[in-house]
């Protein structure tokens, strides 16, 4: 399993949604991180850990560029098969919905 611990291995403060938001953005973190270890990830028939404790917190346009915009990507599997690629691990379960809610809404847009 690939594991990402967002604090570890990109930041302690993830912030905005696009590169020109600053270094620790939401578009970084998909095209570096997220999208890498989801190919990885698919080609070993496994699935990619984000740890999501340890960062000063996180506001809603790093989350949904990163995830969102994953899905928004079309570049991997058809977005329902998406979300069970991942492992959210958090002491806080409302941060993954809220995660999981941005795959959701990104792929029903996406269909529309």
């Amino acid at each position: 399993m690939k594991i990402i611990n967002i604090k570890e291995n990109f930041s302690r403060y993830p912030a905005g949604r696009y590169r020109a938001d600053g270094p620790y953005n939401g578009e970084k973190f998909r095209e570096e991180l997220l999208m890498p270890a989801l190919s990885e990830a698919i080609n070993k028939g496994e699935k990619v850990k984000v740890e999501l404790d340890g960062v000063r917190g996180y506001n809603s346009s790093f989350l949904e560029e990163a995830f969102g915009g994953l899905v928004r990507s079309s570049k991997f599997m058809p977005s329902d098969d998406l979300l069970g690629k991942f492992e959210f691990i958090s002491t806080d379960e409302s941060l993954i919905e809220e995660i999981r809610g941005y795959m959701k809404e990104a792929a029903s847009l996406a269909t529309q």
